[in-house]
C-alpha cells in the first residue's frame, strides 16, 4: 500500500513539471461564482449524435485533459488520475463524464470534494459528478478524477484496449471508446489540448500523442514518459501505450520531426518501412499544404489487427507490412490512408458521427490516387465497381451522408466516389483547391456536411454544386457518373 501511494505522488509531481507545457487558462472554483440570476439543472448525458444519441455529455466545453497513468504490464492493472479543465455552457447542478469499466477513487470540482455516482448507459457508464456549489454559464472549472482498474477488465461496451504478445497495451479508442481509458467527454465535437504523464517500467516505452517533453526516472526502475499535444484532439483519437518497443526517429522533406515505435529487436525490419513516410508526407502535403501537427510517425504494435488514425501517432498492426501478390508494397496504400486523415478527421474532425464520410472518403481517395500513381491500380477501375454496388449499400446502410451505422462501405468506398463524382464535375485543379481549402478553413476545428457543401459553392462560385452534393451525399440511388454515362448499378 506505501508503494503504489508512493508511485502516485511521484506521478503527481511529474505532472506538475509540464503543466506549463500546454497553454491552459487560470480556472475559478465553485466559490468563485456569481450567487445571482442562475438557474441551475444537470447537465444532458448525450449530445444527440443521430448514431450514438448518448456519446459526450451537454453543459460544457473541454478546455484541456491532463492524464496521469501508472500501468503495470503483463498484469494490466492501472492507478491513473485525470485532470480536466472545462467551461459550463450552461448553469449546471451537475454533469456528466463518460466512463466505462473503472473504479472510481475519488472526485473534486475546484479543488473541493464533489458528490459522484455511476449508473449505465447505452454505450458505457454515466459518471454523474455534483459540485459543492452549482456552476454559472460561462463559468471556467476544474474537475480532477482518482480512479484505478484493470485493461483486461469486464466493459459494458467494446474496449479500447489492445493487448500485445509482450505485456503490454495500445489504445484503439474509435469511435466511443475513449471512456475505457478514462473518463471523459467522448464525443468528437468537443475538442481539447492535452497533457500525459505515462509511466513505463524498464524493458518498456511509453507513447502518447504529441511531443515528448522529457522522462523522469523513478527509483523502482520505471520511467514516466511526459507528453504534450498542443493542438486539440477529439478524444477517439487518444494513442496512448505501453509496449516493448524501439523508438526510431527522423524528419520529413519539410523539417517535421518524425518518431516511430516499432517492436524491439525488430527495428531492421521496420526502420525501411516507416522511412518512407517522409515521401508519403511530401506527396500529401503537394495536394493540402503543411501538415497540421507538430510531430508525425507510426505506432507498429502486434496486439493489433487493424490500422487506426490516432492522432500524430498512427496505429498499425504488425500483420499490414506483407508485400502483396505482385510483391509489391500495398502496405503503403494505408499508411497515406491512415496519413491522409491526419488532415480529414483529425485536424478537421466530425461533428457528429453521421458525417464520417468526410473522414474516410478523402483516406480512400488519396490512398487510390496514390496507389495508381506507383503503377499499382487503376482508380477509376476501383470507383466503377464501387458504383456498380452502391445503390444496394445505399438501400441496406443508407447513403454516403446519412449512414445508419460506421464502418461500412457507403462511408469508406462510397465516400471516395462522392468525392470522385465531384472531381469530375468540376475538374481536378478546381477540386484539388476546394479540397486544399477545406482543411485550411477548417484545421484544428470540427464540420458537418453542409457546411461542405457550402464551402464547395463558394469555392468554385457553381451554386449548381449544392444539389449535385445532395443528391450524391443523401439519395437512395446513385446519380448519373460525369464523364461515365455508361457506368450502371449492377443488377
Amino acid at each position: 500500500m506505501t508503494a503504489s501511494t508512493s508511485r502516485r505522488s511521484a506521478l503527481r509531481l511529474g505532472g506538475a513539471a509540464v503543466a506549463a507545457a500546454v497553454a491552459v487558462p487560470v480556472l475559478g472554483s465553485p466559490a468563485s461564482a456569481r450567487s445571482h440570476g442562475s438557474d441551475p439543472a444537470p447537465g444532458s448525458d448525450g449530445v444527440g449524435d443521430p448514431l450514438f444519441p448518448t456519446l459526450g455529455n451537454g453543459g460544457y466545453q473541454v478546455v484541456h485533459y491532463d492524464l496521469t497513468f501508472d500501468f503495470t504490464p503483463v498484469i494490466y492493472d492501472f492507478t491513473a488520475v485525470v485532470k480536466i479543465n472545462a467551461k459550463a455552457t450552461q448553469d449546471l447542478s451537475a454533469f456528466n463524464l463518460d466512463t466505462d469499466g473503472h473504479a472510481i477513487d475519488a472526485v473534486t470540482v475546484g479543488g473541493r470534494t464533489a458528490d459522484w455516482a455511476l449508473s449505465a448507459g447505452k454505450s458505457g457508464q454515466e459518471l454523474t459528478v455534483t459540485p459543492g456549489r452549482p456552476l454559472h454559464r460561462g463559468q471556467a472549472f476544474t474537475v480532477e478524477i482518482r480512479y484505478h482498474g484493470n485493461g483486461k477488465a469486464p466493459r459494458l461496451g467494446l474496449t479500447g484496449w489492445k493487448f500485445g504478445t509482450d505485456g503490454g497495451f495500445a489504445s484503439a479508442a474509435q469511435s466511443s471508446r475513449a471512456d475505457t481509458i478514462l473518463p471523459c467527454n467522448d464525443t468528437p465535437s468537443d475538442k481539447a489540448t492535452w497533457t500525459f504523464h505515462i509511466s513505463a517500467p524498464q524493458g518498456f516505452v511509453a507513447t502518447a500523442n504529441g511531443e515528448l517533453l522529457h522522462r523522469s526516472p523513478r527509483a523502482d526502475g520505471s520511467t514516466v514518459w511526459h507528453f504534450a499535444l498542443r493542438e486539440r484532439m477529439a478524444t477517439e483519437l487518444i494513442g496512448i501505450a505501453v509496449v516493448k518497443g524501439t523508438y526510431l526517429y527522423g524528419t520529413s522533406h519539410r523539417g517535421l520531426p518524425l518518431r516511430h515505435i516499432v517492436p524491439q529487436g525488430q527495428e531492421d525490419k521496420y526502420g525501411p518501412i516507416v522511412a518512407r513516410t517522409a515521401d508519403h508526407l511530401a506527396w500529401l502535403e503537394a495536394k493540402f499544404g503543411r501538415y497540421p501537427f507538430s510531430v508525425y510517425g507510426l505506432h507498429i504494435y502486434d496486439g493489433y489487427t487493424d490500422a487506426l488514425e490516432n492522432q500524430t501517432l498512427s496505429l498499425f498492426s504488425t500483420n499490414w507490412f506483407k508485400l502483396n501478390a505482385n510483391g509489391r508494397p500495398g502496405y503503403e496504400t494505408t499508411m497515406v490512408h491512415e496519413l491522409t486523415h491526419q488532415w480529414f478527421g483529425d485536424s478537421v474532425t466530425p461533428d457528429n458521427w453521421q458525417q464520417a464520410w468526410l473522414n474516410e472518403g478523402p483516406a480512400v481517395y488519396y490512398a487510390g490516387l496514390h496507389g495508381e500513381e506507383r503503377g499499382w491500380s487503376v482508380f477509376a477501375d476501383k470507383m466503377k465497381a464501387t458504383y456498380e454496388k452502391l445503390d444496394a449499400i445505399r438501400a441496406a446502410d443508407g447513403p454516403p451522408g446519412l449512414p445508419k451505422a460506421l464502418g461500412g462501405t457507403n462511408i469508406y468506398d462510397g465516400g471516395a466516389l462522392v468525392l470522385y463524382a465531384l472531381s469530375r464535375q468540376i475538374g481536378q485543379r478546381t477540386f484539388d483547391k476546394v479540397m486544399r481549402e477545406w482543411v485550411k478553413r477548417f484545421k484544428d476545428s470540427t464540420y458537418t456536411s453542409e457546411e461542405f457543401i457550402a464551402h464547395t459553392v463558394e469555392v468554385t462560385g457553381d451554386p449548381s454544386l449544392d444539389a449535385f452534393l445532395r443528391d450524391w451525399l443523401f439519395g437512395a440511388l446513385n446519380p448519373p457518373m460525369p464523364g461515365h454515362p455508361d457506368w450502371k448499378a449492377a443488377a
